[in-house]
Parts: C-alpha cells; structure tokens; sequence
C-alpha cells in the first residue's frame, strides 16, 4: 500500500469519526430539549449525496429507519457535516421556514440556555474526545519522555541561537524559573517565550539572556537547520537498496565523519552541509552545476573494521544519497511510565489542557507574512500522519485534531458554533434576539471568510507540495 494511500485513509477516518462526534453533541441536545433534527450528514451535500436513509432503495429495504424525521447521510464534500436544525439559520439558509409562525419543536422557540448547549455541544464533545483519547493513550501505551539531562552529547545551535550566547554542546535545562525536564517539541516554544534560559555547558549552570523581544517561534522551527537539534552521531541505521550509498560500499552501522573535506560528528553538521547544496539546486543553476554539486566525496568510518575511506559517489537524481538515519532515541536513554485506568484520566486531562494551551499561544502567528504562509488544508493535515499505520500516532494527531476544531470552532465568527454562542450571549444580556435578516447576512458574512481561510489554506497547499 502506498504512503499517500496510507495517509489518506487515516485522513479520512479521523475526519469521519470527528465530524460524526461533533454533529452528534449538537444532535445530542437538541433532541434532549425536543428540538427537531432534519438533517444529520457527514460531509456537504450540496446538490447531491453519495448516501441517505431518504434513498428509494434504503425506504424500500428499512422502511422504519426512512420514516424517521431525521434525514440521515454521507455528503460529497469532505469539507465537514452538519445537522439542520428546525427553526435556526445555518448553513442551509433556509430562510422560508423562518418565515412560518413559530413551532413547539423549533430551535427558536426553546429558551435562550437550551439553545446555549445545542450550539456548545459540538465544541464540547471534541474537547471531551480530545480528552479521552490521551487518557486512552496513556492508558494503553503509557508514555516515554526523554529527560534533557540523558542527552550527553548535547545540541547544536544554528547561527541566530550563537548569537544570543548558546553553544554548541549546551543542554537547555531551564527557562526563566520552569525547569525544561524533557526534551518534545514544547521545548522550542518555552524557548521562545523566555527571557531567561540556562543551559548546562561542560558541567556548569550558565544563564542566557533571551531578546527582549522575544523570538518568534515559526521562524525557530522552519530555518535550516533549526534553533536547536539534539546531536546525533552520524551512524547509518540502513541503506536503501540500489542507492549511490549502496553502490558506494557503505553498510549500516557505518559512520559518516565528513563530506567534501568538512567533519560531521553529528547529523546536524551533515544537514547543514547538504542544505547548502539543496539551496544552490533550488536556483536556476545550470546543468552542469547540478552535475557537479551530485558529486560528493566521503569520509566513511567503517565500523566492522574501524578504518575509513574516502568514496566519492554521485548523488541520485532527486539529490539523495539513499540512507535512513541513527535516530536519537538509539543513543539516549529514556523513561517509560505506565498508567493505570483510573491514573490516565487526570493524566490525559492535564496533557490536553497543555496541548490546548500551546495551540493557542502558537495562533497570533497566523496573523504574520509566514504564518498565513504556513496555513494548510488536507495535504498539510493529512502530511501529519505517519507513512505506516501506527494506531498510537493515530490517535495523537486524532485528539490534536479534536482540540483544534473545538478551540477553531468556539471563535465567535458568523457562521461557526461561536457565532451562534456569542450572538446567544448577546441576547441574553438585551434580552432581544438578533432580527433574522440580521442573522443571515452574518450567516452569509461568516461564510465567506471560512470559504476565504480555506482557499488560503488550498492554495498554500498546491504552492507547498507542486511548486
């Protein structure tokens, strides 16, 4: 099965089990207050459907379930779902039945708190789901950290981290008075924020001062090589068959120490030396330019006879050399903790609560040139997903997922369960509902800029993963 194939499914089952999830805690209200629900779908359906209890053929074979007031079924646009609910404005527009006298069953009829959760009741399933799956996690696989203080041999630092007076060799093991414990992708933003960081250098405690200004965290993480990377030696984990290593002699186990001339005792140096030439490829080099920068020579520490050579070899056409790396975790050692049932559910709480914090302290960079650049839609979703099926990275990114579209969905824009909430708020305080012509062309207004967002989204997409 092919790695995008792999990716796609997951894509599509995470989305089909969160879009169901969230539909049904409005669903779940709305029929708790006696609301009726026409519509409850999977996917858009405009103009037509895949799938419906409503179908002749689905009538002619459970007549029961097609008689059920609500329509059941699978849209074709895999932007989302939704639930029509009696006597509201959504994303139906359906603005002749609000033109008819009021019903007992209709959503406006019902008062102003039961409304509250038919609308919360989406945002709050996806939080409690988020929830429930890191406490499932942790549960089942337990967790395995990395304490910083394991990692001997240190990190390497790019040139803005030497700037501010980190070295190489440095172990981060505070910021400000926050102790950095482990080493995860929370160490970059805790960095960022700080305006103190002390990091253990050759034995000692030495105290950086930070930018006043702080240091933006996209930039951190997208310039090469990043900030900060843990040092790695240059041992090969394996060899792809057929490959200019291949070709070349080099077996697993071996160890590049340097290219072209330059050492590399860690990966990061190997990275930044093949950077540069991927930069200059990236140019409208000629020909002969791209000839010449394929041809490496290399430094190999053979282990099985601990003697090196120098092979010069070419890379292939898509500028690889055809190894897979040591990974840290082989050289490291890390902590395993096992939870209990009962133990994993104020664990998954608080790892949520901390998910859900870092995703909205990293939003204000949206509003920057680089973060709207880094806005994606399902290529960049689905790119989260690992290549080979791994239940446990699937549900990590399953319940990062869900705290997103809970948090994205409570902002109050027209048109998102946080539209409807503050509107509701509104009325609650003036006790005067907004007037339905109002209401629809907030309805219209909010449409427009999630149709907006996502061909920002799709666009930045096509310019990532064709151009």
């Amino acid at each position: 099965m092919s790695v995008f194939l792999i990716k796609t499914i997951q894509l599509i089952l995470c989305f089909a089990l969160l879009i169901v999830l969230h539909e049904g805690g409005h669903f779940f209200f709305s029929k708790l207050f006696g609301i009726r629900v026409e519509k409850f779908f999977m996917f858009f359906d405009y103009k037509f459907h895949l799938f419906s209890t409503h179908d002749k053929w689905f009538a002619r074979l459970f007549p029961r379930i097609a008689k059920n007031e609500t329509e059941y079924g699978i849209g074709w646009i895999p932007l989302g779902g939704y639930v029509k609910i009696s006597g509201m404005i959504d994303e139906s527009l359906d603005l002749e039945q609000m033109k008819q006298p009021v019903q007992e069953w209709e959503f406006r009829s019902r008062p102003v708190w039961q409304r509250f959760l038919v609308m919360v009741g989406g945002v709050l399933v996806n939080f409690l789901v988020a929830l429930f799956i890191y406490a499932m996690i942790l549960f089942a696989w337990g967790e395995d950290t990395l304490p910083v203080r394991n990692i001997s041999h240190g990190f390497s630092y790019n040139e803005m981290a030497e700037a501010i007076g980190f070295c190489d060799g440095d172990v981060p093991i505070r910021a400000d008075d926050q102790p950095i414990d482990v080493w995860n992708g929370t160490v970059y933003r805790t960095i960022s924020q700080a305006k103190t960081v002390t990091v253990l250098r050759n034995g000692s405690e030495v105290t950086l001062d930070m930018p006043a200004e702080g240091i933006n965290l996209l930039e951190m993480l997208e310039q090469d090589p990043r900030f900060l990377t843990v040092n790695v030696p240059t041992e090969i984990d394996s060899v792809v068959p057929g490959s200019p290593a291949a070709k070349a002699g080099i077996l697993k186990g071996d160890r590049i120490v340097g290219v072209d001339g330059q050492p590399t005792a860690w990966w990061s140096d190997f990275d930044a030396i093949m950077g540069r030439k991927a930069d200059i490829l990236a140019s409208d080099c000629s020909h002969e330019d791209s000839l010449r920068l394929r041809q490496l020579t290399i430094a190999v520490m053979h282990t099985q006879t601990n003697t090196i050579d120098t092979i010069p070899l070419m890379l292939d056409e898509e500028y690889h050399l055809g190894i897979t790396k040591m990974h840290y975790l082989n050289y490291y050692t890390t902590e395993h903790r096992d939870f209990g049932f009962l133990e994993s559910i104020p664990a998954g709480i608080t790892y949520g609560w901390e998910t859900l914090k870092g995703y909205v302290s990293d939003l204000r960079y949206i509003f920057s040139k680089k973060g709207a650049q880094s806005v994606g839609s399902f290529g960049t979703i689905g790119n989260l997903f690992p290549a080979v099926w791994d239940w446990q990275s699937f549900w990590q990114i399953t319940a990062f997922i869900s705290i997103m579209l809970a948090f994205m969905n409570i902002l109050p824009i027209p048109g998102l369960d946080g539209g409807h909430i503050f509107f509701l708020m509104v009325e609650a305080i003036t006790r005067r509902p907004p007037s339905d012509r109002f209401m629809e062309w907030a309805q219209y207004v909010g449409m427009a800029i999630i149709l907006a967002l996502m061909a920002l989204a799709i666009f930045n997409d096509i310019v990532k993963f064709v151009f």
